[in-house]
């Protein structure tokens, strides 16, 4: 479990993307935390897999994705909550309209399918090549080029509804 001090000074300046990532994933500060931990447990547990001079930042993101996906099968003993019915009741509504704007963003980002949203959060806000999305994910380059397209696309489409909704007059 022995790291070289240069691996392990690329691990920290990767946490704040790590921990983006997961919380874009989990939507939860807590289990995003969580999700980091465990990332880098296993990531210095097999640490000897990693091969030097690859991208350490995608073997991470692998790692996490990897993990969060064990943990999303299992099940982990959660309530359900996709559509945020329960967490709304639980939490003040915002005061402010660019956090109305945020909410509606993440709201319609958690409808896009899984595939979708991990694509276009990895290239578009991890600022990650299409290339190690792909590597990330598992998957060729187009499916992710293709799945970060219908991501936009689909994301738009949520966005103008959302958008039609509060502008349609009230009766």
């Amino acid at each position: 479990m022995n790291a070289e001090p240069s691996v392990q000074a690329e691990m920290l300046l990767a946490l704040p993307s790590l921990r983006a990532f997961a919380l874009s994933l989990t939507d939860n500060s807590s289990r995003a935390d969580d999700l980091v931990q465990g990332t880098l447990t296993r990531a210095l547990t097999f640490i000897d897999r990693y091969q030097r001079g690859t991208n350490l930042d995608a073997w991470l993101f692998t790692i996490l994705r990897n993990l969060f996906r064990s943990e999303y099968r299992v099940g982990k003993r959660e309530v359900s909550d996709p559509e945020g019915f329960y967490a709304a009741h639980l939490k003040t509504g915002p005061d402010q309209l660019s956090h109305l704007d945020y909410e509606d963003v993440r709201s319609a980002l958690a409808k896009l399918p899984p595939n979708q949203r991990e694509a276009l959060l990895l290239v578009a806000v991890e600022d990650q090549s299409y290339g190690d999305a792909a590597a990330i994910c598992g998957v060729a380059v187009g499916t992710i080029k293709s799945r970060v397209n219908r991501a936009r696309l689909g994301l738009a489409q949520l966005l103008r509804r959302e958008i039609d909704r509060k502008s349609a007059p009230t009766a």
